[in-house]
């Protein structure tokens, strides 16, 4: 392992009716928040009136920012910061899935800056100072709301990074009823499920020896999404399952299991520029560029994707090399996400050959990236290739 500090300021609220503490939950002297969500389906399950409700609690004036897209816009950020200034707010409160928390994030900072949020996401500058923010989960899936990362996309010049400011972009606290979730449709329930299993394979793979503990950690969450998976699909308003899944996404990306190491992150790199130009959802660019990542990748270390393999999968490894063995892993991780429902290749979402150039030159903008393996454009391209 390497030296590590580690220190996560949000507080996790974690279970059914839970939204009863979020009066309490808010500092001292609020007085305007900016209420975030995205397209309305907080409207239609309820969660939007319980949480009006404890806001009328407190006492406190609400504004409301709506239509978070999906991959959240720079635009909606402009938007956000604006009502900010306008209206003196003093605390900003996110109802929703990572999209939304991921724009309430830039929001907070874009708030306290005088520039344009932008040079915070290109990172040509750096947050000072946020306005204090909250969440309210509805979806599992990116781990945002107890982290300080955030991806935002800038659709003017097709453009889409991730970038953070911890602790000013970790949110205060984060409450989440697996309840909550339940209204959640079958196929962003396998996007969710997808990205959490990507933000743990990013982890597990990285270049420090001698971590045994946070591999038996991944290894154990990521069976346990496995196992949790398939009966949530077909029981989808099962509040136990949804529960399991709902934890899972959290620990998967709230730094516990990166203690010591940094993952590798490409996939995830080549992913933003792949919904920067085509605007898919990001969950599903991953189901199909991760395996072939992993196969681009094999012969690096052969013996992590066999432990993945065996531990995880359950290949057995008798009498095989360990590349046999990790590839049988990767094709059991492709089968895994196939049975879910997840796209297998780019033309699942129409999406050619015409602007893989676009695309790598997008993956490019920061260097060669990549822990494991550091991928130039070459690789990108080989990868796009296996991909289409």
């Amino acid at each position: 392992m390497d030296a590590f500090k580690f220190h996560n300021p949000t507080k996790l609220i974690f279970g059914q009716n839970q939204v009863t503490q979020l009066q309490t939950e808010l500092p001292e002297n609020t007085n305007k928040v900016l209420l975030v969500y995205g397209g309305g389906s907080i409207k239609r399950n309820g969660v939007y009136d319980a949480v009006v409700a404890e806001l009328k609690k407190a006492e406190v004036e609400v504004f409301e920012l709506s239509g978070v897209e999906p991959n959240p816009r720079l635009s909606t950020v402009r938007r956000g910061v604006e009502a900010c200034k306008e209206n003196d707010i003093d605390f900003i409160l996110a109802v929703g899935g990572g999209s939304v928390i991921d724009c309430t994030k830039t929001i907070a900072a874009g708030a306290k800056y005088d520039g344009d949020a932008w040079d915070l996401v290109t990172r040509e500058a750096t947050p000072e100072s946020a306005l204090p923010f909250g969440t309210v989960l509805t979806l599992a899936a990116t781990g945002s709301e107890m982290n300080a990362g955030a991806v935002i996309t800038n659709w003017e010049t097709n453009e889409k990074y991730g970038w953070g400011a911890a602790p000013l972009t970790n949110p205060m606290f984060s409450i989440l009823d697996p309840a909550y979730t339940t209204s959640v449709p079958k196929d962003q329930t396998i996007y969710g499920i997808v990205d959490m299993m990507t933000h743990m394979f990013e982890q597990y793979f990285h270049n420090p020896t001698k971590s045994p503990v946070q591999d038996e950690m991944i290894e154990g969450v990521l069976r346990a999404v496995m196992e949790t998976a398939p009966k949530l699909l077909d029981n989808l308003e099962s509040v136990e399952y949804r529960e399991t899944i709902l934890y899972a996404g959290t620990i998967a990306l709230n730094g516990m299991l990166q203690m010591g190491y940094r993952g590798d992150w490409a996939s995830h790199n080549i992913e933003h520029a792949v919904s920067a130009v085509y605007d898919i959802p990001h969950a599903g660019g991953l189901a199909i560029l991760f395996p072939n990542w992993m196969k681009h990748n094999l012969e690096v270390d052969p013996s992590r994707f066999a432990k993945l393999a065996t531990n995880v999968f359950g290949v057995d490894a008798e009498g095989k090399s360990e590349t046999e063995v990790a590839e049988e892993g990767i094709d059991a991780l492709r089968k895994f996400w196939s049975s879910l429902g997840a796209p297998e290749r780019l033309a699942d979402y129409e999406i050619g050959e015409e602007k893989f150039d676009v695309i790598v030159d997008r993956s490019m903008k920061r260097g060669a990236f990549g822990n494991f393996n550091k991928l130039k454009e070459d690789d990108v391209q080989k990868i796009l290739e296996m991909s289409k």
